[in-house]
């Protein structure tokens, strides 16, 4: 009798889940099993789940092998019809316990096990209190997505927003400080619609301030990927008054242009962008940021490439996550008859990752003789504020909050 095997693709949020996952499948008693987490937010993500699937039931050619994740929901008849999987379960079905109390039976008669996700109206109700390192914890205050950007697959794999109660949050939250965790992370499919389906619609930023408020002794406070134009005053009041929210924002900005950014059916434009970088940081001078930017996207040209890549300096954003745009079956965006070639893709994508590599030299120079306080994620290596690496050359205590001095910075990270 071995114990159930995980394996997680794609975003935090599905890691959180897995773990959410490993809890019932104990409590069901689920052995000889493994488990695929798959993320459908590219064509080349579902195909890396297949080949996943496959070298799994090649090292476990005597377990169940159970599919699910945003792969399974969108494309359940895919994953199906593979013969190394037994069964499929959905986004919502994994975290009912009732369904892991029939998988570690029989399977029982439903091989797939995936319902309308649309139809779903409330977050599972499955908190984990402590995933992550020993320093950092993350918790998910909300889930899917009402919005319908043209190339994204993932509300039709999380459904509409839905939002995880203030006060069950807050609750969440306290346990995690009086375990010892020095940070907590919230996340969400799409977090600043948070409170939208909630009696008040409350902004994010009223949970924000609430969590400061009623967790007095929570050091540090990380809000994940953002979209900018939705930000609430709130929130901006937050940024600007509250050393404990960490200045860090990741944001979902896609593209520099706004005839694509029209074209993805973004809510913001270009100068909506900028404007909101530059009060955030005149209203905390040390906030950096991240940013989501497609490159390739149909119909785009040298110059509304040359938009997105002039906006990395015009918002001065310093961890780029770029995505060269792939084909996704299912979106409005695969229909488009102007697919850009593969190969200009890949080379815009390569420059975009150039000039992000460059802002990340740029504000690592700009840290050395800083004074900063690291929260230290193993012995050797912790993270800034502003989520900038820190190694260390002498060991510190996992989990603890170092103030130290910055001496240089080596290979992408600084050193102290």
């Amino acid at each position: 009798m071995n114990p159930p095997k995980f394996t997680t693709m794609g975003c935090r949020l599905n890691a959180y889940e897995t773990e959410a996952m490993k809890d019932l499948a104990t409590q069901a008693g689920l052995s000889d099993a493994v488990i695929v987490n798959t993320c459908a937010v590219t064509a080349e993500a579902v195909r890396k789940a297949r080949q996943e699937i496959r070298k799994l039931r090649r090292e476990n050619p005597n377990a169940r092998l159970i599919v699910t994740g945003c792969a399974a929901q969108t494309e359940p008849q895919t994953f199906a019809a593979m013969s190394e999987v037994d069964a499929v379960i959905g986004n919502t079905e994994k975290m009912q316990a009732k369904t892991w109390a029939g998988l570690s039976g029989d399977f029982g008669t439903e091989p797939v096990q995936v319902d309308d996700i649309m139809s779903v109206t409330e977050t599972a109700g499955h908190l984990i209190d402590g995933f992550g390192t020993r320093s950092r914890a993350y918790v998910q205050v909300q889930n899917g997505c009402d919005h319908r950007c043209t190339f994204c697959i993932i509300p039709y794999g999380r459904g509409n927003s839905r939002s995880v109660p203030a006060g069950v949050v807050v609750d969440q939250i306290k346990r995690l400080v009086d375990k010892g965790f020095n940070e907590v992370v919230l996340t969400g499919v799409d977090l600043t619609s948070w409170g939208a389906d909630l009696p008040g619609t409350p902004p994010l930023g009223d949970l924000v301030m609430r969590i400061l408020r009623l967790v007095p002794d929570l050091p540090r406070l990380r809000i994940s990927s953002i979209d900018s134009i939705e930000v609430d005053e709130n929130l901006m009041q937050a940024i600007a008054t509250e050393p404990r929210l960490m200045p860090h924002l990741h944001l979902s900005l896609q593209h520099g242009d706004d005839l694509i950014l029209k074209r993805m059916k973004r809510r913001h434009l270009r100068d909506d962008a900028i404007r909101f970088t530059e009060e955030a940081r005149r209203l905390r001078p040390d906030m950096t940021f991240g940013a989501d930017i497609i490159a390739g996207f149909p119909t785009e040209t040298d110059a509304h490439f040359e938009n997105s890549l002039k906006l990395v300096e015009e918002c001065d954003l310093t961890w780029l996550h770029v995505f060269p745009y792939s084909k996704r079956e299912g979106t409005p965006a695969a229909r488009i008859p102007s697919q850009v070639d593969g190969n200009v893709i890949k080379a815009r994508a390569a420059r975009l990752r150039d000039a992000g590599a460059r802002q990340v030299q740029r504000h690592l120079a700009a840290q050395v003789g800083q004074n900063h306080r690291v929260l230290m994620e193993n012995p050797h290596m912790g993270r800034t504020e502003q989520f900038t690496e820190v190694r260390f050359d002498s060991a510190q205590i996992e989990g603890a909050l170092v103030q130290t001095t910055i001496t240089g910075h080596v290979s992408g990270h600084l050193t102290a």
